[in-house]
């Protein structure tokens, strides 16, 4: 049965990726081959064809006469049909399943190959994410049990193909599936979902994107006996879609109900939900004794008033994401901070005070993380205060974006003492922290893998870009990621500026992001790492941010979307 055509190739643009290219849901490593570029022509195809038509055969010395043309029978040596299906679908692995979808309508046999189910492990189905669209539900199924089967391990579905038959033929024909993500985040009405009986009962890792006004109780209460081995769990609310005209607010999934269902549940992802409150989390501590990670980013109705229960509750607890919660200082003055396992810990835009940060940050013996930007009680007393306690002897990442009550003198003393432990280090969004700061702490950075600097507030002084470009390149030659906002208009830089690139690209060979504002110099430095083959790195802010979130210990199990 040749069930190809059941699945289209979306031709809408597609969605702007991630900075880091192993973080997508295909992880594969990205080919290191040089090729001329025709726009006329499909790239990948140039790229095979390129492989397989190889005409030229080495000689011993340089000639200057002109080359002879090879007889006929000896050009057409070597075809597409002499190389092995292996090496075909070794480099199929390498394309998107939307550039698959392309390389099988080439021949009968790179269809047989796009065919193989080692190229269907992780497949979404939502278009907007992937390209890929399943135009019925009898399309879907005969996917499933052909092109699926037992190596399907990760799935994203969208609110059209979400129903109980679907569901019955992922339980019953792919066995080895442990990652899911259903999207109810458009739907406005839910299948009818009475008749379901079976759900794949091997998952790990579950995310639900929620609906603003669609209850889940009919779908949840008919999965709760098949999740009790999840471990992680994202509930992904519609905080990027809310207006600013207040609106009723409904709680669409009954969390309360649900915790019951998941006990083993390591890390939980509760993402812009705007009804979840601290009775979500009092109620998630009360039954999962394993819970290592937990994240509540952008949750405004937590305020903190459990933490303490909750630490007391999940001893193996050693990650708090809690950036934009409406947190009380008198709350988390209340918890037990030096008796907690804490390690990674993120309150930034919270409005916590001078005395709260100085409580908290002197009674964490092991913080090895800290994101605290956008508070204004975040001074230099703070700083002070924490250097003295001796608590900030195992950080190794530290965010204290737009902290504009820090002194560049304060973070001088900081850094002068911490700095060589520091792998990530973001002072951004400051505008008196100017270039003169970075160069004189870049040679106490030796470790550092991120660095973000800069502000997108125009400047009266001019940013000295070539000076600090060549300063990151010979201090800091394990860097991965960096980050620079200044304003195209504020930096400087001279017809020599190359040179300063080419040392940053030689010396820092693991960098695989290099966000700038547009500009000229964004367009300069562009061109010379894509003249190297580097096509990836460099990246504008419009598009991209970095973060510090990459050097979370749970990093790899926060990813959604």
């Amino acid at each position: 049965m040749d069930s190809w055509g059941i699945l289209n190739v979306d031709t809408a643009a597609a969605a702007i990726s991630r900075d880091d290219m192993t973080s997508s849901f295909r992880r594969k490593q990205t080919m290191d081959i040089t090729m001329p570029f025709h726009p006329d022509k499909d790239f990948h195809l140039q790229m095979l064809m390129l492989l397989i038509n190889s005409d030229v055969e080495p000689t011993d010395e340089a000639s200057d006469e002109e080359p002879i043309p090879p007889p006929r029978n000896k050009r057409n040596k070597h075809t597409i049909e002499k190389l092995p299906d292996k090496v075909l679908l070794n480099i199929f692995s390498y394309l998107s399943h939307r550039e698959i979808c392309r390389m099988a309508t080439v021949c009968k046999r790179w269809r047989m190959v796009a065919y193989d189910t080692k190229l269907w492990t992780h497949v979404s189905l939502r278009p907007e994410i992937s390209g890929l669209h399943v135009g019925s539900l009898e399309s879907l199924l005969a996917l499933i049990s052909i092109r699926f089967g037992p190596s399907l391990r990760y799935i994203e579905l969208p609110i059209e193909l979400i129903t109980h038959t679907v569901l019955h033929e992922l339980a019953a024909k792919c066995p080895n599936l442990t990652h899911m993500l259903l999207d109810f985040s458009t739907a406005m009405q839910l299948h009818d979902f009475s008749e379901m009986q079976a759900f794949p009962t091997k998952l790990r890792y579950l995310c639900i994107c929620l609906s603003e006004v669609i209850f889940m109780e009919g779908f949840m209460r008919k999965i709760y006996n098949f999740i009790n081995g999840l471990e992680i769990l994202h509930l992904i609310g519609t905080y990027e879609k809310v207006e600013e005209e207040e609106e009723e607010i409904y709680e669409v999934i009954n969390v309360h109900k649900l915790k019951s269902a998941t006990p083993n549940l390591r890390v939980i992802n509760l993402y812009g939900i705007n009804f979840v409150d601290d009775s979500h989390i009092d109620a998630f501590s009360s039954n999962c004794i394993q819970l290592e990670c937990l994240a509540v980013n952008f949750c405004n109705k937590v305020t903190g008033s459990t933490m303490k229960t909750l630490f007391q509750r999940s001893r193996r607890l050693t990650c708090l994401l809690m950036h934009g919660c409406s947190l009380q200082s008198s709350n988390v003055m209340q918890v037990e901070w030096e008796k907690s396992s804490i390690q990674e810990l993120d309150v930034t835009a919270t409005d916590l005070s001078t005395e709260c940060l100085i409580d908290m940050l002197t009674r964490i013996p092991g913080l090895r993380f800290l994101s605290a930007g956008q508070i204004n009680g975040f001074n230099d007393s703070v700083l002070k205060a924490w250097m003295e306690a001796g608590t900030a002897r195992n950080l190794v990442a530290l965010d204290v974006d737009a902290s504009d009550n820090l002194s560049d003198e304060a973070l001088h003393r900081f850094l002068s003492r911490h700095g060589g432990a520091l792998h990530g280090l973001a002072l951004a969004g400051m505008p008196h922290i100017t270039d003169q700061l970075w160069q004189s702490v870049l040679s106490l950075l030796t470790n550092a893998k991120i660095l973000i600097m800069g502000t997108q507030e125009r400047l009266g002084v001019n940013i000295h870009v070539d000076q600090l470009m060549d300063g990151i390149a010979n201090s800091c030659p394990n860097l991965e990621r960096l980050e620079l906002r200044w304003d195209p208009e504020n930096l400087r830089f001279s017809d020599k500026s190359q040179k300063a690139i080419d040392i940053l690209r030689v010396k820092c060979l693991k960098l695989k992001c290099l966000v700038l504002s547009d500009g000229r110099y964004y367009e300069i430095v562009k061109a010379n790492f894509e003249r190297a083959d580097r096509t990836t790195v460099v990246r504008t802010s419009t598009n991209c941010r970095v973060s510090n979130y990459y050097l979370l210990s749970n990093y790899k199990d926060l990813i959604f979307n």
